[in-house]
């Protein structure tokens, strides 16, 4: 999940250069996952792209809304409070090539076993999380056992079963792109957030709040950026399940 503080604190963020440049793309597929042609859709989607938006999740919105809530008042917290959460998963990043800046933070958490308390966090933002996560993982059980469908692989839930194993690395990222107050000492360099990557697991399942900031690559190598949804999840290929398929 990506969570970006409210507009009004990243009307600067207009002035900064993108790490490349990219055009919106409407051309990402829309899967309605009740749709009886899902299945077809899906690998079609998988194959053409590797990503595609899924619309009628069954994930509450009410899940998603909390979620976010609370993770802007942690990530509104002085950042002593937010450091002490480090040993239960809060990081920060600088990352990126060639001077670029980067500027992220985050919670990281494994979703085997379901995550029952963070010291650090309120009781209210742990309930947001496990919901959260309980409901995604339901999701991604069903996805993947329509991708299995139609690749034909047997049985039907062979890969719901390595994420449903409780020595399954699935995890939770709850990303944070702050307002960055370093504008003017950037000198030209790029500002980025989470950089250019491809996901090692089978399927990663993002959401962002209404701010546009995701961007994929195309098999042209063109990077396009991806409108974004709050009401809905994108879904990307990762490396395990292209390379299980080649």
């Amino acid at each position: 999940m990506v969570v970006l503080s409210q507009p009004p604190a990243l009307e600067h963020c207009s002035l900064i250069k993108t790490c490349k440049p990219t055009c919106v793309f409407s051309g990402i597929p829309v899967i309605d996952l009740r749709d009886p042609e899902a299945k077809t859709l899906i690998v079609k989607a998988c194959e053409e792209y590797g990503f595609f938006k899924l619309i009628n999740h069954g994930v509450p919105m009410e899940f998603m809304t909390r979620l976010e809530a609370e993770a802007l008042s942690f990530f509104n917290l002085p950042q002593s409070d937010k450091d002490k959460a480090t040993p239960f998963g809060y990081g920060s990043n600088k990352i990126g090539p060639n001077g670029d800046v980067g500027w992220i933070e985050y919670l990281l958490v494994n979703t085997n076993p379901q995550l029952t308390s963070l010291k650090t966090l309120s009781e209210n933002f742990c309930y947001a999380v496990n919901d959260y996560i309980l409901a995604v993982k339901r999701l991604a059980f069903e996805v993947v056992e329509i991708m299995a469908d139609g690749l034909e692989i047997e049985p039907r839930n062979m890969l719901s079963r390595l994420l449903r194993d409780e020595k399954s690395d699935s995890c939770f990222r709850l990303n944070h792109y702050p307002p960055c107050p370093q504008l003017q000492a950037l000198s030209g360099r790029n500002l980025i957030g989470f950089g250019e990557h491809t996901d090692p697991q089978i399927i990663s399942i993002l959401r962002s709040n209404n701010t546009s900031g995701l961007q994929i690559c195309l098999r042209d190598r063109t990077w396009v950026s991806v409108p974004p949804d709050q009401t809905s999840f994108f879904i990307s290929v990762g490396d395990a399940l292209q390379a299980g398929n080649e």
